[in-house]
């Protein structure tokens, strides 16, 4: 399945080196992964909600969508990490209460250990500030095989594991009925096991460089409109598809 980017993000002109040199980064592992390593996509989703629907949805007809009751009862949140292998689609998952550095750190252990020894670890993920605590980084500094890729600021649309989250919400959660959280975890490792019989992985499918050309023509034709200064010059906005 091929991915590549959605939308562009906001950004300054004193950010733009930043950007490219981490776009670069990136979309270099996802292109040329490095030899005798793993890149993984790392994220969460957080407040996936347990809905149980009071009414039953109506049954799909031909010629008719499927219509869902917007009754319903909320049954509590769990947060789903997860880490795409980019070689393989592979998932390791795992629903937890909460989201901060200690769930994340948490995560990253069992990725440790469910991961080939000999194998170097690289793995995207964004800017949230628990995966910087210093709590993790000392046990960054500890596991020297686990190198760190953060995305440039407000760009998701670079980690892989987006379209995953997408994919599981459309096909399992968002019509779900959960009457409880561990109905939903359920649930969700299911999917996830499923997915694992017979992986697909996400083919990124654009370069760095044509995805700078195309933020190049939208910046211009951005820039024109709106007449922004040299120093505060709009690079990049979020009505932009690449």
């Amino acid at each position: 399945m091929a991915s590549s980017p959605i939308y562009c993000v906001v950004s300054r002109c004193h950010e733009t080196h930043i950007f490219v040199e981490k776009l670069e980064d990136i979309v270099g592992l996802y292109m040329s992964p490095p030899e005798h390593a793993l890149v993984l996509c790392v994220d969460e989703k957080s407040q996936v909600q347990a809905l149980d629907r009071t009414q039953p949805g109506l049954p799909l007809k031909k010629g008719h969508a499927e219509t869902m009751t917007h009754d319903y009862k909320r049954n509590g949140t769990t947060t789903l990490f997860a880490a795409l292998n980019v070689l393989d689609g592979q998932v390791i998952g795992q629903c937890q209460q909460r989201h901060t550095h200690v769930e994340w750190l948490k995560f990253l252990k069992k990725i440790d250990r469910q991961t080939p020894r000999d194998k170097a670890l690289h793995l995207i993920a964004d800017n949230y500030a628990t995966h910087k605590h210093p709590v993790v980084q000392a046990w960054l500094d500890k596991h020297p095989r686990i190198h760190m890729h953060f995305t440039p600021t407000s760009a998701s649309w670079l980690n892989m594991v987006e379209r995953f989250f997408r994919d599981i919400t459309t096909q399992r959660l968002r019509r779900g009925v959960f009457t409880s959280v561990p109905e939903l975890i359920q649930a969700i490792e299911g999917y996830i096991d499923h997915h694992n019989t017979h992986p697909k992985p996400f083919i990124w499918t654009k370069t760095a460089r044509d995805i700078l050309q195309k933020v190049i023509r939208a910046n211009s034709h951005l820039s024109s409109k709106q007449n922004a200064t040299p120093g505060e010059q709009i690079l990049f906005h979020n009505s932009v598809r690449i």
